[in-house]
């Protein structure tokens, strides 16, 4: 079957025309995420300033006599999340699938280094009381499943097996992102019962984890769109 074409040999501007552009609905999704992206950024900023001022404190004491991991911590977690939501840019992908593979091989260790040393800091870090052992037991739940996730990721695309590479790391991302999530859980608690308690501090970071993970299912499968957040073309040769 021969191609439609107009009456100058062009294709027509249907989609196929248009495929490899951007348009300004391709940008909800990584515009969102960076703005979530600001607060852990935000908050990795302040708490490096703070081991830079050297000033020992009850608050930071803890951050100050022990500061590697949460200095690699705080510089993973933000290249991880500013990084990766340009991953979310279906025309990126298809047009430079070579930026693709570049960021990527940057976000997994990213990606691992944030995980890990959110474990470090949960076994070895003292906290306040507030924390309790229920939120520790979810920090050490979510981050051990987000190292999970990008290890099963990255596995997928060893395998070529490229769906299942989208899906993993779209499951571990949501989890990185859990920290730009929880400054905003706690609000309806705030505005309808008050100050959180140890068990309510730790289910409402616990429910930021979970609705970023919901949210990631939706996008993985949302069918109307196919090609939308696709892996990109990497069958080319290299």
């Amino acid at each position: 079957m021969t191609e439609e074409r107009t009456s100058a040999g062009r294709r027509p501007p249907g989609r196929a025309g248009r495929r490899g552009r951007t348009t300004p609905a391709d940008w909800l999704i990584p515009a969102g995420l960076l703005l979530l992206s600001a607060v852990p950024a935000a908050g990795g900023v302040l708490r490096l300033t703070d081991l830079a001022g050297g000033e020992l404190t009850p608050e930071n004491a803890r951050f100050v006599t022990a500061p590697l991991p949460v200095v690699v911590h705080a510089v993973s977690a933000t290249v991880y999340c500013v990084l990766g939501a340009f991953q979310f840019v279906p025309a990126i992908r298809r047009r430079r699938p070579g930026w693709h593979r570049a960021a990527g091989r940057l976000l997994v260790p990213c990606g691992l280094a944030a995980a890990l040393t959110g474990l470090w800091m949960t076994l070895t870090y003292s906290f306040p009381a507030i924390d309790g052992e229920l939120l520790a037991a979810f920090r050490l739940l979510f981050g051990s499943a987000m190292a999970l996730f990008i290890v099963l990721g990255l596995a997928a695309v060893r395998r070529r097996d490229f769906a299942r590479h989208r899906a993993w790391m779209i499951r571990g991302y949501a989890i990185g992102l859990g920290a730009g999530t929880q400054a905003f859980t706690p609000i309806p608690w705030l505005l309808l019962v008050g100050p959180p308690g140890e068990t309510g501090k730790a289910l409402l970071m616990a429910a930021a984890w979970v609705i970023n993970l919901a949210v990631a299912e939706l996008i993985i499968r949302w069918p109307s769109r196919p090609h939308h957040l696709s892996a990109p073309d990497m069958r080319r040769p290299r």
